[in-house]
């Protein structure tokens, strides 16, 4: 689940919670959206993301 679709289900749990009377199922919703911004930015850090914290590993071969 992407940060688009974590977007979408908050607006839809924000309509249910305060338009609608379903206010159960919007909070399960928004609590779902929030969760999955959540994860998506953990792991954009953890690729990298727009130049996060990268690491070089160096290779160096020896000759005897």
């Amino acid at each position: 689940m992407g940060i688009g679709v974590s977007l979408i289900l908050i607006a839809i749990g924000a309509i249910l919670i305060w338009a609608a009377a379903v206010t159960t199922i919007g909070w399960i919703l928004l609590a779902v959206g929030v969760f999955g911004i959540v994860l998506s930015l953990v792991f954009w850090s953890s690729w990298g993301g727009f130049g996060g914290a990268r690491s070089e590993t160096i290779v160096e071969e020896r000759r005897y």
